[in-house]
């Protein structure tokens, strides 16, 4: 990751130099005097691309100095008025990308004294520094060829503010997130074969470096649990499906967890309802939820969070050998409720099912929030602006909803009911797995809901948001790490002690 450090303001000596405007015209003070020092040419270059400050905006002038810094970069931060966290990380994300591969190991970014409401002091600095570690990721395990003026030459960051003492502080909680955010986009951008079932527990397990307990079922356990739902789709790959449970005692002892699930996926074929080829190599981000608890979980271990919590991975793969199930067959999960199975790749909530039910069997948790790309519906409704969000408790769906609007990892809330459950009866079994295609990813919740018992639970659909083939300010095309932000805002706001 990318090393982070804060200073005082004083203008650096090397590498490339960044500073901040303000819409409408406004120069911050270091901006003014490296125009000054620079005699107006940074003020002919702002005037020549009509640069206005605009939140986003950004001017670069390569070699101004005869000698020292290399580059300068002029950030817009937009209104004054209008400053939030989300503005100074996406200022932070585009000096990243601008100068990651651009043959610069260093950069300094001048931050002057910054008032914005609702942001702690030195916040703003932190928050910079946020965005550009996150944006400075790269995956590139695979890129044997790179030529050198494409591989990553971004090393370090200084943060030159007022705020030095504080700014420190703050990054050292937000620091162990953009950690695992990286880790969760290490995962999911994994081939599939690589990171089968049995792999990706494996890494899961190096968490216990971390005082993470961790514990790993395999079929033989599954099936005495009587996980047929989950086990099902399992059975048409040669990869043995795993069960992964994390554990986090942070809190008091006698207090119950708070329970995470992740739908894992490691290759969705449809399984005898087999996908259309194209685009089906993307089905190796369907193990995105589960990737995305464990990076959770890793991150209140990092961080030492004052709670108690639960992470369960179902790990599987949907193949479509002899020996895959059949569109027909009817499973029993682990709940003991019959299942017809009429669309073999509608195989996300069967491992759910079991997964959700078994972490209320044994842990007896305060809430569960699932976690799963589950349907591609939900892009229809949503793109990839926001993450489905079904719940039955009005308190818990609109804690998520403000950790969404605070992380900048939104959530939008879905209806759910009787009218739409109905469409999951069956002729021979307790239920069917899917539901027409109309409301296709509100069935699928309600699906889930018939495993939860009297416990507050929440569903996320992150299937617009996991992956997306576009760069934006906080990451390249690609995995995007989404639900970590938001999950760990939701236990620190709501439930540390």
């Amino acid at each position: 990751m990318l090393k982070i450090s804060f200073s005082r303001l004083a203008r650096p000596k090397t590498g490339a130099i960044v500073v901040t405007a303000y819409k409408g015209g406004a120069r911050t003070p270091s901006l003014a005097v490296l125009d000054r020092d620079l005699r107006g040419m940074v003020g002919r270059a702002l005037k020549s691309a009509r640069f206005t400050g605009r939140a986003g905006e950004i001017v670069e002038l390569l070699q101004p100095f005869a000698r020292g810094p290399s580059r300068v970069l002029v950030v817009g931060l937009g209104e004054r008025a209008k400053l939030k966290a989300a503005t100074f990380e996406t200022a932070g994300g585009l000096v990243a990308a601008r100068l990651l591969s651009s043959g610069e190991s260093h950069a300094s970014i001048m931050l002057d004294q910054v008032e914005a409401a609702g942001l702690a002091a030195g916040e703003p600095a932190a928050r910079l520094a946020f965005g550009a570690a996150l944006r400075a990721y790269r995956f590139d395990a695979y890129r044997t060829k790179l030529k050198a003026e494409e591989k990553a030459s971004l090393k370090s960051l200084s943060v030159q503010c007022e705020t030095v003492s504080e700014s420190r502080r703050l990054w050292a909680g937000l620091e162990p997130v953009a950690d695992s955010v990286h880790f969760v986009r290490d995962l999911v951008t994994e081939p599939a074969n690589i990171l089968y079932p049995e792999e990706f527990a494996r890494r899961v397990k190096e968490l216990e470096a971390l005082g993470l307990g961790v514990e790993i079922l395999g079929p033989k356990e599954m099936k005495k649990l009587g996980m047929g739902a989950l086990l099902g789709v399992a059975q048409g790959s040669v990869r043995e499906a795993r069960l992964v449970v994390l554990t986090w005692n942070g809190g008091p002892p006698d207090a119950k967890p708070l329970a995470f699930v992740g739908k894992g996926v490691c290759f969705d074929t449809g399984g005898i309802s087999l996908k259309p080829p194209g685009g089906m190599e993307d089905m190796k981000w369907d193990m995105g939820g589960a990737a995305v608890v464990a990076g959770l979980m890793r991150t209140l271990a990092l961080r030492k969070a004052k709670a108690n919590a639960v992470g369960i991975l179902g790990l599987v793969e949907n193949m479509p050998d002899g020996n895959a199930q059949r569109p027909g067959d009817v499973v029993t999960s682990a709940s003991g409720q019959t299942i017809e199975v009429i669309n073999t790749d509608a195989e996300g909530r069967l491992v759910l099912a079991d997964a959700v039910w078994y972490v209320q069997d044994r842990f007896k948790p305060q809430l569960i929030v699932d976690l799963a790309t589950l349907t591609g519906a939900i892009i229809i409704s949503l793109a990839h602006e926001y993450a489905g969000l079904f719940s039955n408790d009005d308190e818990l769906a609109r804690r998520l909803s403000e950790a969404g609007i605070a992380e900048s990892e939104g959530v939008w809330r879905m209806p759910m009911g009787d009218a739409y459950d109905k469409h999951l009866a069956s002729a021979i079994a307790d239920m069917k797995n899917v539901g027409p295609r109309e409301g296709g990813s509100i069935t699928a919740a309600q699906f889930i809901q018939r495993f939860v018992k009297d416990v507050p639970w929440a569903h996320l659909d992150i299937a617009g948001t996991v992956w997306i083939n576009e760069a934006r300010a906080l990451h390249d095309k690609g995995a995007t790490g989404y639900g970590v932000r938001l999950l760990n805002r939701l236990v620190a706001d709501h439930y540390e002690t």
